[in-house]
């Protein structure tokens, strides 16, 4: 049976305010439903994510800002600074983990900068919604084994697709350079890289 996470529910105390700082960032807007006075529900959505974000009156008995680690994936966590920036939303410059891996809760532990070998998954940036939710930004370019099925691969949207198409391309030059030839079947070969590189299976060579 699949269970596919679906909605997470976030706690605010002003759900206009709330409102307005996720469709700044272009968070698609699903639903404002108010059926009376007391109780109030918005849904927004994240770029190119298969869950959505609930907010609202009387949908959670979280305290407003109790949210944290929240996370969103990003193939450019650079780039993802920048837009957020931006947008107003005023996001911590781009770290890693002490540790080399994934992060320490806190910020005891962050240093400065992307992961200095750009490893997938270890590249972060954070930021807070006006009730002091708290989100983390991770890059993820490369998926680890077993992440996602080959047999299923899906792209969330148009510019992910084409991020990926530009990762093959380049990946196919260096493949060009290696056989000393054009390869005149490079559909086949960014097919096989792209699926291969999103469901974190051995890349062609």
């Amino acid at each position: 049976m699949d269970m596919k996470l679906e909605v997470v529910v976030v706690p605010v105390s002003d759900v206009d305010q709330a409102k307005s700082f996720y469709t700044r960032l272009g968070w698609r807007l699903d639903a404002d439903i108010a059926p009376d006075e007391n109780f109030r529900v918005v849904q927004v959505t994240p770029p190119g994510s298969p869950t959505s974000v609930i907010f609202g009156t009387s949908v959670t008995s979280q305290t407003p800002g109790s949210a944290q680690g929240l996370q969103l994936i990003v193939d450019d966590i650079d780039a993802a600074h920048d837009e957020l920036n931006r947008l107003g939303a005023e996001p911590s410059a781009v770290f890693h983990d002490a540790s080399g891996v994934f992060h320490h809760a806190g910020t005891e532990t962050r240093v400065p900068g992307p992961d200095p070998q750009r490893t997938s998954y270890s590249s972060f940036l954070s930021f807070s919604d006006p009730d002091g939710n708290g989100w983390l930004m991770q890059e993820v370019t490369t998926r680890l084994p077993g992440r996602l099925d080959p047999a299923n691969t899906m792209f969330a949207s148009a510019e992910d697709l084409a991020s990926a198409l530009r990762r093959a391309a380049a990946a196919h030059g260096e493949h060009e350079t290696r056989i000393g030839a054009e390869d005149k079947n490079w559909p086949d070969w960014y097919a096989q890289y792209m699926v291969r590189e999103h469901a974190g299976t051995e890349l062609p060579s």
